[in-house]
This record gives structure tokens, C-alpha cells and sequence, in this order.
């Protein structure tokens, strides 16, 4: 769907020279075509929270008072970075959200013509450790590990952030990830069709997918990509020909994306209502992610994403044709920093700095049924007396999160898997994780959540 809004930008389109198409009416129209992902909920920022909130209309329009020209902004819905970056390269989407794979892809097909070259401008979302993506298997897998999976099929999106994770955590599992399993290449829908009619015995995938099938009961977690400790993100291209002629569209997009990041900040809840509504996503499944604890919402290039970003390119080299990319010149700070100084307020080299997770709130919650907010727990534990006293009165628990007592991962408490440590309960993302843990700690018994919640004492 197309949104017009009648922008003036007569000083800006002046300095540019960008050329302008014709209207029915006969005004000026600047056009532009914004790809993203609805169902990856790290790229809501520049995706589905944006859009819904109407931030880059409301951006365009602040230019409106000079009088001239008209924005017309369609917004094109994928399910991966792939197809995004072939209407890149067609010259045909003018800005486009994808993971980190995806976007070295995308800077190494455009480059080859100047019309279609890209800079990768901002972040969306990242994790520091890389729980954005994950591997999991039907519910009544055997697999404990992924090197339960040697011989057999993985469905991926080749060249997906997912795609990346699984390559990564199967080198250093030992298992070789052109030979040692058979990676098919599907679409993140096909693939979770695959798993639950068993044709294949696992998926890796990037947010909201792995979430997704767990929640809905049709997989369990095997790998949490934060084994990796290796930065996973996703992020914001522009085409350098396009932004050349209309730089206020993308300094009103970066604007954009700061004003939902902020607002997903502060009210994170009622932003994962809104994600929920465009993308047909569970509210319950959004929260995981972009809810305190989880995604990092974060617009800057920090370093560390920057390097992890240059370590990915020999993995990915190793999945298919990759042209070489000058990195340190695909990544170009410049506009955003500028949208920052607009702004006032943290400056840009405050916010790089800054790792912490902004979004407000405890990583362990409890959702009660029927309530609108919320209630935080202090750790794992209290959160299980939380649910016991609902319970005990009645009400029913619309889903709980903890943090992972291992890799610090933001998952369903009643998808974890539960140890009982003297007077500690201790979740895990996986079985694998809890197995290190019971190494460690001998006395650690295993409990299921429901007998955790019955355990714990008031």
C-alpha cells in the first residue's frame, strides 16, 4: 500500500538536483521504496514498528511548510534480505533492512554499478553474543547436540543470518557444513512446514522463526546461537545514487528510526502489541525478543558489530560466490551521526559507546492473563514463586521469559530447561547448557518447570 504525503522540500531537492517525476495533479513527487522484513522482529525499527507508526511520513511532513514537492513512500514486505537486495540491485527498493549476512551480501552484489551501490547506514537490532539465531528440531528429537545431526538434513535460507549461525556453530562442533549434513535451501515458512511433516530434522533460522515454532509447540531448542559468542545483527542499506539526489528522505528515515527506537524503548510492551498487528505474529512471540532482555535495540555501528561483521565474510565465502567489499567503506556513519546532531539530546558517540540494552524493564517477567502490564521478577526464582501465587489465586499465566542461567539468553520459561540447585532454580536454553552446568555442579538436579513452580517456596 502507497502512502502519499505532501512534502515540501524545495531548498533540499534545489541543492541535490534530484530529478522529480509528475503527479496526476501536476505537483512534483519524490518516490521512495522501503524494503523490510514484517516478521523479523530486529528490523522493526526500520520495519514493521516504523511503518505502523507512520514515523517517516510524519519525518517527510516536517518539511512539508516549505511548500514543493510530494513523498510517496511504498513499503515492500519480504521474508528474507535476498529478494530485498535483487530489487536493490534492479535498482527498484531505495532502502532495505536485513541481517548481517544478508547485508555483506547485499554490499558486494550492488557495488558492480554505481546506480545500485549501497552503504549500510544504521543497525536495527543486535545481540552480543548471538542469540538472534538459533537451530531447533521437532519436539520428539533425540538430538541433544548438533552433532546429533551429522548425515542429516537442516532447512536454511542459504545466505540468512541463520544460514550464518548454523555454518559457524557446525565448524566448531567439528562437523564439516558442506558435507557433513545436507543444508536444503528454503524459505523460513517452507523450512518450519519441513520440520513439523519431517522432512527434515532440523531448521536454523533468524528471529521470530526458532520462538515462533517453539512457542506454538512444533519444535524444541537445540542450539542457542550464543554458544557463539559472536555479535549477530541486523541493519540498514540505502543505495548511495539514490540518497546522493534525495538526502533529506534518508535523513528523515534515520530520524524515523531513532523515533521508534525510542518508543520501543520505553514501551516495549505496547510496541510488541503493534509488531503483533503487522506481521501476524503472537504478541507473546514479539515480546521475546523485543522485550527487556532481548533484541538490542540500537541504531549505531559499534565496533564490535563492525569486526564481527569482517570475521563473517570467510564463512560466508565458504557458502557460495562472494565478491570481495571494502567494509570500512560499505559502512558509512555519516548520516546517522548527522541525524543525531539534529536531534540534540546523547550524542553519537555517547550512544556507540553505550552497550547496555535500553529497552526498560527485568528480563524475567511474568504475563498474567488479562492484565496489560507485565510483572518483573529480581531472577529466575522469584519469577517461579510469581507464577506459583498466580496460580494459587486463579489466574492464568499468559506466558513467562527468564534469562538463560548460562549465555544470559531471553527465553519461554516453560520452554527451558529447569535444575534445581539447593535453593536455586536455574534455567537453561538448551539441554546441552544444562548438561555443562550439571558438569560443573554435581548436586544440580534436573526438574521440569512445572515441578519447579510446585517446588519453590513462597
Amino acid at each position: 500500500m502507497k502512502r502519499l504525503i505532501a512534502v515540501a522540500a524545495a531548498a533540499a531537492l534545489a541543492l541535490t538536483g534530484c530529478s522529480l517525476e509528475q503527479t496526476a495533479a501536476g505537483g512534483d513527487t519524490v518516490r521512495v521504496v522501503v524494503g523490510y522484513q514484517s516478521k523479523t522482529i530486529n528490523t522493526v525499527t526500520a520495519g514493521t514498528l516504523l511503518r505502523a507508526q507512520g514515523y517517516l511520513e510524519q519525518r517527510l511532513k516536517q518539511i512539508t511548510d516549505a511548500g514543493g514537492a510530494t513523498y510517496e513512500v511504498e513499503w515492500q514486505d519480504y521474508d528474507t534480505g535476498a529478494p530485498i537486495t535483487a530489487q536493490m540491485v534492479a535498482e527498484k527498493i531505495d532502502i532495505g533492512s536485513m541481517g548481517d549476512y544478508p547485508l555483506l551480501i547485499n554490499g558486494s552484489r550492488t557495488q558492480a554499478n554505481e546506480r545500485s551501490r549501497t552503504d549500510f547506514v544504521s543497525v536495527t537490532g543486535y545481540n552480543p553474543k548471538g542469540a538472534l539465531n538459533m537451530v531447533v528440531v521437532p519436539p520428539d528429537s533425540r538430538a541433544t547436540t548438533l552433532t546429533d545431526l551429522r548425515g542429516q538434513k537442516i532447512s536454511a535460507s542459504v545466505g540468512s543470518a541463520g544460514h550464518g549461525t548454523l555454518v559457524q556453530a557446525l565448524t566448531r562442533a567439528g562437523v564439516d557444513p558442506g558435507t557433513g549434513v545436507e543444508v536444503l535451501n528454503q524459505q523460513p515458512q517452507v523450512g518450519a512446514s519441513a520440520l513439523e511433516s519431517g522432512q527434515v530434522a532440523a531448521l536454523s533460522q533468524f528471529v521470530a522463526w526458532p520462538g515462533l515454532l517453539v512457542f506454538q509447540d512444533k519444535a524444541k531448542l537445540l542450539y542457542d546461537g550464543a554458544e557463539l559468542n559472536v555479535p549477530t545483527f541486523h541493519g540498514v542499506v540505502a543505495r548511495q545514487d539514490y540518497t546522493k539526489q534525495h538526502p533529506e528522505v534518508l535523513d528523515a528515515f534515520l530520524q524515523a528510526q531513532l523515533d521508534a527506537t525510542e518508543f520501543l524503548h520505553g514501551k516495549p510492551l505496547e510496541a510488541a502489541k503493534i509488531v503483533a498487528d503487522g506481521s501476524g505474529l503472537p504478541q507473546e512471540v514479539v515480546y521475546l525478543y523485543n522485550g527487556p532482555g532481548g533484541t538490542s535495540f540500537d541504531t549505531t555501528l559499534k565496533p564490535s558489530l563492525i569486526a564481527a561483521f569482517k570475521d563473517d565474510v570467510r564463512y560466508l565465502k565458504s557458502i557460495g560466490d562472494f565478491a570481495e567489499l571494502d567494509i570500512d567503506g560499505f559502512v558509512d556513519d555519516a548520516a546517522l551521526r548527522k541525524a543525531f546532531a539534529e536531534r540534540g539530546g546523547t550524542t553519537y558517540d555517547a550512544a556507540l559507546a553505550d552497550n547496555a540494552n535500553a529497552t526498560t524493564g527485568s528480563g524475567n517477567e511474568v504475563w498474567v492473563d488479562g492484565q496489560q502490564q507485565t510483572r518483573p521478577a529480581a531472577d529466575p526464582t522469584e519469577l517461579l514463586r510469581i507464577v506459583k501465587q498466580a496460580r494459587a489465586q486463579g489466574s492464568t499465566v499468559r506466558t513467562a521469559y527468564v534469562l538463560d542461567a548460562e549465555l544470559g539468553t531471553r527465553w519461554f520459561a516453560n520452554e527451558s530447561v529447569w535444575l534445581r540447585d539447593g535453593d536455586r532454580f536455574l534455567p537453561f536454553t538448551t539441554e546441552a547448557a544444562a548438561q555443562r552446568y550439571r558438569a560443573a555442579h554435581p548436586g544440580a538436579a534436573p526438574v521440569s518447570y512445572d515441578q519447579a513452580v510446585q517446588e519453590v517456596r513462597a
